[in-house]
C-alpha cells in the first residue's frame, strides 16, 4: 500500500539542521512558507466559526460562565500548544503528530492519531463547506446552494494543488480579515463599555456579568458541558506544527508563532467572550446569528448584518482550506506506512502531496450532496464527532511530549530548548482535562451524547483498521518507540 520511503534518522535528532541548504526537504516537502505565512496560519488556525457563530449559542445556553469555560480551554491549549513546540523544535516535519505518535508511543498511535485527525476534519469540512452555501445564500439567494458550495471546494482544491505558497498566502490574507475583523470588535466595544453605551435598550457595564441571575445562571453543569463546543472552537491551532514541515528556519520562527498563539488565545476568545458578556445580558444572544451581528445590530449600525457574514464566510472558507492543507500532509504519513491507500501518499512535480488533498475533497464533495439528503441535526452530530479528533490529536501532543522527555532523561536524546513548562505535572493535568471534556459529553442532552454513543464505534473500527494493516503488511517497520525502552 505505501511507498516503503524510510526518513533519515538524522532528521529525529536535535542537532540535525533545520533550514539551511535545499529548500526541499527529506521528505519532498518545498519549504515555501515564510516567517509572515507561518505567523498568520497559526493566528487563523486560532480564530475560527466557533467564534464568530457559535459564542452566540452557548452564551445563550451557559451565561457569562462561559468566559471560565474559555479561559480554561485556553489554558489546556496553551499547554498543548507548548507540547507542540518542543516536539517540533526536536524534529520538524509534515506528518506532525503522526510521526510523532509512531516515534514516542508505538505504531498504532500513529496509525490511530492520523485517522481521528483526518475524522476531525472530514466531518469538520462537510459542515463547514455547507455553511459557505448558506453563507453566500444570504447575498445570492436564486443561486443553488450546492452550486455555491462546489464552486468554493473547487476554487480551494486548486489552490492547494498547485503549490503551499498559494496556500499560505491565501490563508495569511484569510487570517488578516478575521484579525481585523475580532481587533475593530475589541476596539469598538472597549469605548461602548468605557462609555456604559445604550445598546438597544440595556446599558452596556460590568453588572451585566451578575445582575441577571448570576454567573452561573444555568448552573455549573451547562458551563461543564460547554467545554466540550469550547475545545472545538479552539481546534486548527495545530496547524502551526504541521506546517513546519514546510517552513524555512524553523528553529527561529516556530517558536516566535506558538508563542504568537498562545497570548491571541487570551486576547482574542476569552477577552471577546468577556466583552460580550459585559455589553449586552448573556439572554440578549443565541445561536442563530453571531454574537458580534447581535451587538452592532442592536447600535443600529447599517450593513454590519453584510459585513459580518462577510466575516464567517471568510472563516469557514478559512476552515475548508486548512482542512485540505493539513490532512493532505497526514495522509500522506500514513500512506508512507501502509495505513492508508497508497494514492494518499502521491506527490506532485510541485511537491505537494495531491493524492491526500483529493482523498479529503471526496469527503467534503459529500458534504455538497449531504447538504440535501441529510437534516441540520446531523450536521451538528458530524461536528460533535469531529471534537474526538480534537481531543486525540492534542492527547497524542501530551503523551508524546511526555515520552520526550523521558527518553531525553534517559539521556537517549537531546531535550529542545523550548519546553512544556511544568512538566510533567502540567502534563497530567492538561491529560486528564480532556478526558474530562469527553466523559461530560456523555451527560449532554444534545448532538453532544449523541457523538458520545459513537465512540465505541469509532474505537472498533480503529482497532479493525489497525489489525487489518498489521497483517496485511507483514514486513511493515515495527521499530519500538524511543520512549518505550525500558533500559536504563
Amino acid at each position: 500500500m505505501g511507498t516503503g520511503r524510510e526518513h533519515p534518522p538524522a532528521a529525529g535528532t536535535a542537532d540535525a539542521p533545520l533550514g539551511g541548504g535545499s529548500d526541499v526537504d527529506a521528505e519532498g516537502y518545498r519549504k515555501a512558507l515564510g516567517k509572515r505565512q507561518v505567523q498568520m496560519i497559526a493566528i487563523g488556525g486560532a480564530i475560527g466559526v466557533g467564534l464568530f457563530l457559535g459564542a452566540g449559542g452557548k452564551l445563550a445556553a451557559a451565561g457569562p460562565s462561559l468566559v471560565f469555560s474559555y479561559a480554561l480551554c485556553g489554558l489546556a491549549a496553551f499547554f498543548v500548544m507548548r507540547a507542540l513546540g518542543e516536539l517540533v523544535l526536536h524534529r520538524p516535519t509534515a506528518g506532525s503528530f503522526v510521526s510523532y505518535a509512531r516515534e514516542f508511543i508505538g505504531p498504532w498511535a500513529g496509525f490511530a492519531s492520523g485517522w481521528l485527525y483526518w475524522l476531525n476534519w472530514a466531518m469538520t469540512g462537510i459542515a463547514e463547506i455547507t455553511a459557505v452555501a448558506i453563507y453566500v445564500h444570504r447575498w445570492l439567494p436564486d443561486l443553488p446552494q450546492w452550486v455555491t458550495a462546489l464552486i468554493a471546494l473547487v476554487a480551494l482544491l486548486a489552490i492547494n494543488l498547485l503549490s503551499v505558497k498559494l496556500f499560505g498566502e491565501l490563508e495569511f490574507w484569510f487570517s488578516v480579515i478575521k484579525v481585523l475583523a475580532i481587533v475593530v470588535f475589541l476596539v469598538t466595544g472597549i469605548g461602548l463599555l468605557i462609555g456604559g453605551a445604550d445598546i438597544g435598550g440595556q446599558q452596556a457595564g460590568v453588572g451585566n456579568l451578575t445582575e441577571h441571575q448570576g454567573l452561573f445562571p444555568a448552573g455549573l453543569g451547562v458551563t461543564l458541558i460547554s467545554l466540550q463546543a469550547v475545545v472545538f472552537a479552539y481546534s486548527a491551532i495545530e496547524m502551526v506544527g504541521i506546517a513546519a514541515g514546510e517552513t524555512q528556519n524553523p528553529r527561529q520562527v516556530l517558536p516566535r508563532a506558538i508563542n504568537g498563539v498562545i497570548w491571541r488565545i487570551g486576547v482574542f476568545y476569552v477577552g471577546s467572550v468577556l466583552l460580550l458578556a459585559m455589553l449586552l445580558p448573556w439572554n440578549a444572544y443565541s445561536g442563530a446569528e453571531s454574537p458580534f451581528v447581535t451587538v452592532f445590530s442592536r447600535l443600529g449600525v447599517p450593513g454590519i448584518g453584510d459585513l459580518m457574514n462577510a466575516v464567517v464566510l471568510t472563516a469557514a472558507l478559512s476552515s475548508v482550506n486548512s482542512g485540505l492543507y493539513s490532512t493532505g500532509r497526514i495522509l500522506r504519513a500514513l500512506a508512507d506506512n501502509g495505513e492508508a491507500p497508497a494514492f494518499a501518499g502521491r506527490m506532485s512535480s510541485r511537491h505537494v502531496p495531491y493524492g491526500g488533498i483529493l482523498f479529503t475533497a471526496v469527503a467534503y464533495l459529500l458534504g455538497v450532496v449531504l447538504n440535501y439528503l441529510v437534516p441540520k441535526e446531523a450536521f451538528d452530530i458530524a461536528t460533535a464527532i469531529a471534537s474526538f479528533g480534537v481531543v486525540a490529536t492534542w492527547a497524542t501532543f501530551i503523551i508524546c511530549q511526555m515520552r520526550l522527555r523521558t527518553a531525553a532523561n534517559r539521556g537517549e536524546l537531546t531535550r529542545p530548548s523550548y519546553r512544556m513548562p511544568g512538566a510533567p505535572y502540567t502534563s497530567w493535568a492538561t491529560l486528564g482535562f480532556l478526558a474530562l471534556v469527553v466523559v461530560l459529553m456523555g451527560f449532554s442532552d444534545g448532538a453532544e451524547h449523541v457523538a458520545f454513543m459513537f465512540l465505541p464505534v469509532i474505537v472498533a473500527l480503529l482497532a479493525v483498521g489497525w489489525w487489518w494493516v498489521r497483517n496485511r503488511r507483514p514486513s511493515a517497520r515495527t521499530t519500538q518507540p524511543v520512549a518505550a525502552n525500558t533500559g536504563d
